[in-house]
């Protein structure tokens, strides 16, 4: 039975917009990676390839939007008078970094569909939050990340990337609402490996050997590629993985959308066109 991710608690508070120690911006002089080292890249998907964050963020703020506009329908006639359901709308930051603490605190209890996952985290959100979503609403937060958009660098960069290397992803999420996120991305993976796959969630190690059975591509000769600190860098440089941390600008606090980690990635970009240059396949 593979661990969970209660399996491997959040490191020391890290913060994900500054690079870890030792990591390289693009710089040639300093970074550690050749390409003609790897045959394999492997990618976490949500937050990497597909801009989580404004995926979650809309679609809880549907669901507050709900809550505070018949807060208001009722409390107002009581007290009459008239206001705007907007303050009962949390901001950007809230919304992430409730999302992470609750999502988090989910995966560790034990495994779950990635759909359960989720509706249970939308609940713990709402306890945050000041908000009781619905059965209906739920399973509606779940289904919603089919509809989470690819970042605008995001298919340009892997299309390049396929060019040169094999490409797989690692992914925590059920199979079925990967093959609809597969759309977006418009790229053929070599191998995909999800949560419902392994029966577990990164960072337990589950994804990454499975991923090294399949492929047959030794460690050494493969580069992860991911946004997650805690979830994809720290456990796979702990593998022994060369790894590429995608810092992308966070619309919350800290580490946005994830636990905070301390991790040392082998380089740091901004984004796929990056690593796509940092491969010499710009």
């Amino acid at each position: 039975m593979h661990p969970n991710a209660s399996d491997t608690s959040p490191p020391g508070r890290g913060r994900r917009r500054h690079p870890a120690k030792g990591s390289a911006h693009l710089d040639p002089e300093r970074t550690r990676l050749d390409p003609d080292r790897f045959d394999l890249l492997t990618f976490d998907c949500y937050g990497t390839l597909v801009d989580w964050e404004a995926g979650i963020i809309t679609a809880v703020r549907e669901v507050c939007t709900a809550h505070g506009a018949a807060r208001h329908s009722h409390g107002p006639a009581q007290r009459g008078e008239q206001t705007s359901a907007p303050e009962f709308i949390p901001d950007d930051a809230a919304i992430l970094s409730a999302f992470g603490a609750a999502e988090h605190l989910v995966q560790g209890e034990r495994y779950r569909s990635y759909r359960e996952v989720l509706a249970l985290t939308l609940e713990k959100m709402g306890d945050t939050l000041g908000f009781r979503p619905t059965p209906s609403e739920c399973d509606a937060f779940a289904a919603s990340v089919g509809d989470w958009p690819a970042f605008p660098d995001t298919v340009d960069a892997l299309g390049r990337l396929a060019r040169r290397f094999r490409l797989g992803i690692v992914s925590n999420v059920d199979d079925d609402l990967f093959a609809r996120t597969c759309d977006h991305l418009r790229t053929d993976f070599d191998w995909v490996v999800t949560a419902q796959q392994v029966g577990s969630y990164k960072p337990a190690p589950a994804h990454f050997e499975e991923m090294a059975m399949r492929s047959g591509i030794a460690r050494e000769r493969t580069l992860h590629v991911a946004q997650s600190l805690f979830h994809d860098i720290a456990p796979a440089s702990a593998l022994g993985y060369a790894t590429v941390h995608v810092d992308r600008p966070s619309r919350g606090d800290g580490s946005g959308a994830t636990p905070p980690a301390d991790a040392r990635p082998d380089a740091t970009v901004t984004d796929m066109a990056s690593v796509a240059r940092l491969l010499g396949t710009a």
